[in-house]
């Protein structure tokens, strides 16, 4: 199975922290070394960084370390390849313009047969993986529904939620998806979140000797949200969604939660 990770801020906050945890499973602590990538929005534009190496051990990887890429919403995969070839297509995240705006989407898990289930509309995968195929379907029932942005986006997310039963019926589909307005996040066996606010502390990380103290790095109004398929951190309590639940958050707060 891939690892998901996920931001949501209030500010634009700076990812390296999460970032550099996660890519240690990218092949030194855990097996998924068949490419990564990571996606930072930064008003309607984003930031797209991916690679065919294990994260762990990776140039461009070890360069975002070192970067203070500042983002309000972030999404990041490593990949244990099941379905589609190691190529760089194939990497996640995926994204699709609709809208005028850019949607992202990454996916841990594998569906059976969607490719001949699923039809599709104008967006066709570039690559081979299951993930691209369903982000695409998404998209196309998403777009058939609402030709233009709904004025109430709470009618968008209550569509995602009962299209996402669709996948989730396929087997494993644990997935992050942004519009750049919003980081909507699907659990079907493994995904967990954690909300940071004043009065912030340090935090260390489950997978390397990092760490840091967040109250030097912040300020007492900001709120960031941080997704991961396995607690990045070992002294934080995460959240441990349940198989089926969909949260939304926005600006780093849970603004909708489906059961």
């Amino acid at each position: 199975m891939c690892q998901l990770m996920g931001m949501s801020a209030n500010v634009p906050t700076d990812a390296r922290f999460s970032f550099t945890g996660l890519v240690e499973r990218a092949g030194r602590t855990d097996i998924h070394k068949d490419g990564w990538g990571i996606t930072f929005y930064q008003g309607k534009g984003v930031q797209e960084f991916r690679d065919l190496k294990a994260g762990s051990d990776c140039d461009v990887a070890n360069f975002l370390k070192r970067q203070c890429i500042k983002s309000d919403i972030v999404i990041s995969h490593i990949r244990q390849a099941n379905v589609g070839a190691l190529t760089l297509e194939n990497t996640h995240p995926f994204r699709r313009e609709l809208w005028g705006e850019n949607w992202t989407f990454a996916h841990n898990g594998q569906l059976k047969d969607i490719h001949s289930i699923l039809p599709l509309g104008r967006f066709i995968p570039i690559g081979t993986t299951d993930s691209e195929h369903i982000f695409c379907w998404l998209l196309h029932q998403i777009e058939q529904a609402f030709p233009t942005r709904p004025a109430d986006p709470t009618k968008l997310y209550d569509f995602i939620y009962a299209k996402r039963q669709q996948l989730h019926e396929f087997d494993v589909c644990n997935f992050l998806l942004s519009d750049g307005h919003a980081l909507i996040a699907h659990c079907s066996n493994n995904l967990h979140w954690v909300t940071r606010r004043a009065p912030f502390g340090p935090a260390l990380l489950k997978d390397v000797e990092v760490s840091v103290d967040f109250s030097q790095e912040t300020t007492p109004n900001d709120v960031v949200t941080v997704l991961a398929t396995q607690p990045l951190t070992t002294n934080e309590t995460w959240e441990k969604m349940q198989p089926g639940q969909m949260v939304v958050f926005v600006a780093g707060e849970l603004i909708k939660q489906y059961e």
